[in-house]
């Protein structure tokens, strides 16, 4: 899974994408500072099911700390875009061929209303603006592809022929059959604009990130804007980023996506910036926002859900001994046959059943899994 971090230029992309995955990228105030994309492991943040089994955890990948486990995932950090991105303004449109792989993105905004349209200073500029303007670029752009597209077309005789020939013209946006399919329920494929506008919520669905929430302007804008918009989590990028270097340096107890506590001595600015960072964002917020962005991008927009495939269900075990070595994330809907092919092709072209770890029933190729289902695949040798 890859999630994309799209935005204006300096609205604190690159600070988002480096307190997600602690990677050290160029950040500057500076518009256009990102000149390649920046790619990155993030993490999704669950309560692991090893308390509630009884056991400890080995986790092969990620890892798991204090009972919530850590699942990784790609994020790519893509350049700023502006108004006419799409048309190939600025330096954004070499970076929009880098979306179509995301499966969700993350518009992280300037909520402070600091920067303008293309990232310069200013006062008072809108956050609502740069909403709207690169939400729009990304759909003139899906449009344009699929206006090239549709110049192929021809005759088509069914439904499911035109999704096929669909499916087949623009397979460079990486849509799915069902995409597609969804698309043609709410807008005729032939209104470009309008499909391209369906397609692209149903394939790369957005969240907003409504950053610099430390700063008095974002906080008051963030009120407005969350009146408007269901899917927007404040944020402060900075503080994540403090807050995990503190950690490193033995000055704090800090989990991703919860608040710290002070274990080291620390310099009076050091104190004073940690007493910031609870006041203005933590004690306001609840947290920094950058892993409940991660996670609602996930399990919010996605509809994803956590599973965990174990080769033995007595053990909850690979067949080196790891425990619970293993999530998957996995869409809504998804049935034991679809995880096994997940796991491994062979696995799935042999597959016989699979088996509940907590119940120990027989589970049919098209059983739906449901979230933290641990489950041990079946097939033939």
């Amino acid at each position: 899974m890859i999630i994309g971090l799209v935005g204006k230029p300096s609205s604190g992309k690159s600070s988002f994408f480096k307190a997600s995955t602690m990677i050290d990228v160029k950040i500057s105030p500076v518009p256009f500072t990102t000149i390649q994309p920046n790619i990155g492991i993030a993490y999704i943040a669950i309560d692991c099911v090893e308390k509630e089994l009884n056991v400890k955890c080995n986790p092969k990948h990620g890892y798991c700390k204090n009972g919530k486990r850590f699942i990784p995932v790609k994020l790519a950090d893509v350049g700023g875009l502006i108004p006419g991105s799409h048309l190939g303004k600025g330096i954004g449109n070499k970076f929009l061929d880098e979306i179509r792989q995301a499966s969700a993105l993350i518009q992280v905004i300037d909520a402070s209303g600091l920067t303008d349209s293309e990232g310069n200073p200013a006062t008072n500029y809108d956050p609502n603006t740069e909403i709207e303007f690169l939400e729009n670029e990304i759909d003139l752009w899906f449009a344009d592809v699929i206006k090239r597209a549709l110049q192929k077309i021809t005759k088509v005789s069914s439904k499911a022929e035109l999704i096929q020939i669909l499916s087949e013209q623009l397979s460079g946006l990486e849509l799915t059959k069902s995409s597609i399919e969804k698309a043609l329920e709410q807008t005729s494929y032939t209104d470009a604009e309008n499909f391209a506008r369906a397609i692209r919520k149903i394939s790369k669905p957005i969240i907003l990130a409504a950053n610099k929430i430390d700063l008095k302007h974002a906080q008051e804008n963030f009120e407005r804007l969350k009146q408007k918009y269901k899917s927007i989590v404040p944020t402060s990028a900075e503080a994540e980023i403090a807050l995990k270097k503190a950690s490193e340096k033995g000055l704090i107890e800090y989990s991703a996506g919860n608040g710290f506590e002070i274990k080291g001595s620390l310099e009076e600015n050091q104190k004073k910036a940690l007493d910031f960072i609870k006041t203005e964002v933590i004690e306001k917020y609840g947290s920094t926002g950058v892993q409940n962005c991660l996670n609602k991008a996930v399990f919010e927009l996605l509809n994803y859900i956590a599973v965990y495939p174990v080769a033995d269900t007595n053990k909850l075990a690979d067949k080196d001994g790891n425990v619970l070595p293993d999530v998957h994330l996995v869409p809504q809907n998804t049935t034991a046959k679809e995880l096994a092919f997940k796991i491994h092709t062979t696995i799935g072209e042999k597959f016989i059943a699979g088996i509940d770890a907590r119940t120990k029933r027989r589970l049919s190729a098209d059983y739906q899994l449901k979230n933290n289902d641990v489950v041990e695949i079946i097939f033939s040798k």
